[in-house]
């Protein structure tokens, strides 16, 4: 089965956490229920990305395309051998944790002219 052409814009992409600031690639993974990826960008082999995840860090298998690089689900286990592509490993960011929202202001409260349980015309 072969995949369909890739859109513009539909590989990874270089950015910096918002955060932290460490580089970091970003992508949507997946075709129906696509991931927002945001993974390191230092490149591990698939041995070393397979030791440093866990349940709520997965690591990528990171192909280089013609439109640049593209992360995609790292099914190697299921290979026989090593793959021969670089891996990549969801970004643990070290930044302090984003401000508390603020609820919107609306001014000062305003008293009612009249008792509760009165309507107002």
């Amino acid at each position: 089965m072969s995949r369909p052409p890739a859109a513009a814009g539909s590989g990874a992409r270089r950015a910096r956490c918002p955060r932290c600031g460490s580089p970091v690639l970003r992508q949507l993974v997946g075709r129906r229920a696509a991931l927002d990826v945001t993974a390191d960008v230092g490149e591990l082999t698939a041995a070393a990305a397979e030791a440093l995840r866990h349940p709520n860090r997965l690591h990528w298998c990171l192909r280089q395309t013609r439109d640049g690089p593209d992360m995609r689900w790292a099914d190697c286990r299921r290979r026989p051998g090593p793959c021969p592509h670089p891996h990549v490993i969801d970004h643990e960011c070290t930044g302090p944790p984003p401000a508390p929202a603020r609820p919107a202001s609306r001014g000062r409260a305003r008293s009612t002219p009249v008792s509760d349980g009165q309507l107002t015309l």
